[in-house]
């Protein structure tokens, strides 16, 4: 088990170290999505979206975010992930809506045989994977995330943002 890795056996949460100075991170992304998000490198295949002030609370903005997935992975030609990004993002995206004052932008960036997905709030508070509860109506959205993704964690780079991000494999 890695550095900031969740415990599955447990369901422990997630723990946070400094990235560098003013930087708080969940799981350790992978290098070269590290790369881009923390030393702001651009990358190969990078498309971004971002959410209008006004539509960034509406449960429309969910819709508009998955429509975005379709499209950019139908252009990489990376069709075959198309339906678990577009779960992962909704996920993210909805999680941005309810808890993190609003979406401000997805990020989609393929790397090999990676797609990272990444969703930008206007919060600091770090996503928390609800204990499972069956009678629930929420709470289950960051556990199919680790479900789906490979790896998956937060990044808080300074300011009043943080950056939630999702990695599948393709």
């Amino acid at each position: 088990m890695g550095i900031g890795s969740p415990d599955r056996a447990s369901g422990a949460r997630m723990t946070t170290f400094d990235a560098r100075p003013q930087a708080a991170i969940g799981s350790r992304p992978p290098g070269w999505l590290s790369s881009i998000l923390v030393d702001g490198r651009a990358g190969d295949c990078d498309a971004v979206f971002p959410f209008h002030q006004r539509s960034a609370l509406e449960p429309a903005c969910v819709a508009t975010a998955r429509r975005f997935v379709d499209q950019t992975l139908t252009t990489w030609g990376v069709i075959e992930i198309a339906f678990d990004a577009q779960l992962v993002v909704s996920e993210l995206v909805t999680n941005a809506m309810r808890h993190g004052g609003g979406a401000v932008q997805l990020r989609l960036l393929a790397h090999q045989a990676e797609l990272a997905c990444v969703v930008t709030d206007h919060s600091q508070t770090v996503p928390v994977a609800a204990a499972p509860d069956v009678f629930s109506e929420y709470g289950r959205g960051l556990r199919l995330v680790d479900a789906l993704c490979t790896t998956w964690g937060w990044l808080i780079p300074g300011g009043p943002r943080k950056l939630v991000w999702a990695v599948l494999a393709g």
